[in-house]
């Protein structure tokens, strides 16, 4: 599971507590919530406590939000980090180079002084949560309108954090809850000395490529490693040479015995975002709408990255972060479409507001409170389609599709204060923007950047209703019959914003005619100021589909009192737990849940860059020298399923048996299941995990990193 882009949890429309718990992401907090009994009939070991606890070490203090954007879990007692190489991807990149391509050709640490600290990278651990939701309630009003809640809420959130964590290192966060009904304050310890330490060559870390992407059967050992850092006492500390491996309170061990169909299997993780509660119109609208548009937009920026991607490393290592983020965004919509088409969601989802209205008109204050619900749903929708692909065209498309668009709206903003300051002032200015300035020409093509805005200006100027287009923009695009090549090679060669030289003359003679007058800058930043200007106009409608949020999830949770309703994802921990299982994909189809070694090599394709396969694995797997690695037939696990509940975000999660132990690591979802953001498919949905003895295999008999596994507890009968 991966993601810019996130996603999955939250509508056990009609899931009884006494059923097995396949869907739910859980706050580990209430752990005793979730039918233990029946969790412990499944396989689990180990007590509530065991897995969440504030007064003693437990498995939540051995998972991390790693990165702001992916899960990890502390797998030594020198906080040795497991997550994704996805998740990696980016402090891998930045390491890489045509000299040392690590992305290429992977990276190993086979001593501490050799790990690399990336620039921004940082790990949190939960402290603890709170629930808050009575100090937030009791202070708002039903007088009040969205707006007004919506101000009071923020208001409430921060000086409830800040009360909470004042006097200590720690960070609070509170979020909403079942759409604003419930309020939770998380309390994070941020390390930020967090360093590489391992990550296999992208042959084997994206082996498949966009291909192999979300389908099953996958051969891809997604990992990669980092370590923790913390001062002498264990706090977090800056990247200094004095710090040392942090201590953790808890790791997990490595279990590597075989698994059996059936078998307890446990996710923690911080699973990003998903839309369960999402009514029948959202559903319509986003296979309609919004995901096409999507699509349409990712397409054209793709085909022209991969157009100047192969035909230079240096380009193909400095945007390899960037496409692969945008790539797995664009492959995630198709699916989508295609899985709620097929599974006929928008049904499913109408068949639940049925079953509401009816239970709603039955009762006079019900309808009182609740008659609205469904109508201000339908209103919001059917009012918005045209806004909701002019608007993703216009953000997604243009403001946010080539970088330059961006690096114009950071730069003309560092430049007018630079011209607006006094000498005193401009030097340490200068020194910012010439260091913002130089890395971004350093890493972008310009030749492909001029590509990507025309590409998606013109799609604008065609896609994108006249109602949500300013007035400058479709004169414009009158002028040039809705082509913006040549205004774009124009903007481009004439702007300070895209030469480096240029840009010196600028700040050496900073005059704020040559901002006012650049075109590339108007543009842009009028592009920018007009998307906030319609995203304000919406805003009374979309106050409304808050509203509406609020009074439907309530309404459920109050229709089915004995029913089991966990909250839409929100990149907050939550515990998910299932058995190992295969899958009918459809008709005559049916998956095994693991796959070998036997299937990289069926797969090889030296040819095709997805499917490379380096030749030291080949040679080890020509000898069978799997060592302690292998299971009880001899062969070596790459891959397993289970139909644990996760989404964007759960990349790097671990796979935790009843014992406890580290059993893999969780990284994608099956095609067949696209749909599971917005409802999970009991019979279809499975997480893709890597196995824990295909990771070691390549640390030690691959890359030869033996000192990493003489960090880990390992299990084996």
């Amino acid at each position: 599971m991966k993601k810019f882009i996130s996603l999955v949890i939250a509508i056990t429309m009609l899931l009884p507590l006494g059923v097995k718990a396949d869907e739910g992401m859980w706050l580990p907090m209430f752990i005793k919530r979730l039918n233990y009994v029946d969790m412990q009939k499944e396989g689990l070991k180990l007590t509530p406590e065991e897995i969440y606890s504030i007064n003693n070490a437990s498995l939540k203090d051995a998972i991390v939000n790693f990165g702001g954007f992916c899960t990890g879990e502390v797998i030594s007692d020198q906080g040795l980090i497991l997550t994704n190489h996805h998740c990696g991807y980016g402090a891998i990149a930045e390491f890489s180079n045509e000299e040392h391509d690590y992305l290429t050709d992977g990276f190993w640490a086979f001593d501490k002084s050799q790990e690399l600290k990336p620039k921004s990278l940082f790990v949190s651990f939960l402290v603890k949560m709170e629930d808050v939701t009575d100090q937030i309630q009791e202070q708002l009003s039903p007088n009040m309108n969205e707006e007004e809640r919506a101000a009071k809420v923020k208001e409430l959130k921060a000086s409830i954090a800040k009360q909470k964590t004042e006097g200590t290192s720690y960070r609070g966060v509170i979020k909403d809850f079942y759409k604003g009904n419930e309020f939770y304050l998380f309390i994070y310890n941020d390390y930020t000395d967090v360093r590489l330490v391992g990550a296999p060559p992208s042959s084997i870390g994206k082996y498949g490529g966009d291909t192999d992407n979300w389908m099953w059967p996958r051969h891809t050992g997604d990992f990669s490693m980092f370590r923790v850092y913390a001062d002498a006492d264990g706090n977090p500390s800056e990247y200094s040479e004095n710090n040392v491996p942090l201590k953790p309170k808890h790791h997990l061990s490595i279990n590597l015995n075989d698994k059996k169909e059936g078998d307890f299997a446990m996710i923690m993780g911080y699973p990003g975002s998903t839309e369960r509660y999402l009514p029948s119109w959202g559903v319509q609208q986003a296979i309609d709408v919004e995901y096409p548009a999507v699509v349409k937009i990712l397409d054209a920026k793709l085909s022209i990255m991969r157009e100047y991607m192969s035909t230079s490393d240096k380009v193909r290592i400095d945007y390899a972060t960037s496409y692969a983020r945008f790539a797995n965004y664009w492959k995630n919509r198709i699916g989508m479409i295609q899985a709620l088409k097929k599974l006929n969601t928008v049904d499913k989802k109408k068949s639940i507001e049925k079953d509401f209205e009816a239970w709603v008109n039955a009762d006079g204050e019900r309808k009182s409170k609740y008659g609205q619900t469904l109508t201000l749903f339908e209103e919001f929708f059917s009012k918005t389609d045209d806004y909701t692909k002019s608007y993703m065209t216009l953000n997604l498309g243009v403001i946010r599709g080539s970088d330059v668009s961006g690096f114009v709206l950071r730069m003309k903003s560092m430049l007018i204060k630079y011209s607006e300051a006094d000498d005193s002032k401009r030097a340490e200015l200068k020194a910012h923007i010439e260091e913002k300035s130089s890395n971004f020409y350093e890493k972008h093509q310009m030749q492909m950047e001029r590509e990507i805005m025309t590409a998606q200006l013109n799609i604008y100027a065609s896609d994108a209703s006249s109602d949500y287009q300013p007035e400058f923009f479709k004169e414009q695009a009158k002028d040039n019959n809705g082509d913006f090549k040549k205004d774009v090679d124009n903007m481009f060669d004439k702007s300070i914003y895209t030469n480096q030289e240029k840009l010196a003359k600028f700040l050496k003679k900073p005059k704020m005619k040559y901002i006012e007058k650049d075109e590339l800058g108007i543009l842009i930043s009028g592009l920018s100021d007009y998307a906030k200007e319609i995203k304000a106009q919406v805003k009374p409608l979309s106050y409304n589909e808050v509203e509406a949020y609020r009074q439907f999830v309530a309404a459920l949770r109050e229709m089915n009192p004995d029913k089991a309703y966990a909250p839409d994802a929100n990149f907050t921990m939550r515990l998910t737990y299932g058995q190992i299982l295969p899958y009918q994909a459809r008709d005559a189809v049916k998956y095994k849940f693991t796959t070998t070694i036997e299937g990289v090599m069926q797969k090889m394709d030296n040819s095709n860059p997805e499917f490379v396969v380096p030749e030291k694995l080949v040679e080890l797997y020509n000898d069978k020298d799997y060592g302690q690695y292998a299971n009880s037939k001899g062969e070596l696990v790459v891959g397993f399923l289970s139909n644990n509940d996760i989404t964007g975000g759960n990349s790097g999660s671990p796979v935790i048996d009843g014992n406890g132990n580290l059993i893999g690591t969780a990284f994608d979802g099956n095609w067949e299941a696209m749909s599971g953001d917005i409802e999970f498919e009991e019979n279809l949905q499975r997480t893709i995990s890597v196995d824990i003895r295909y990771t070691l295999f390549i640390v030690e008999k691959f890359a030869g990193a033996k000192n990493l596994i003489d960090e880990m507890t390992i299990i084996k009968d």
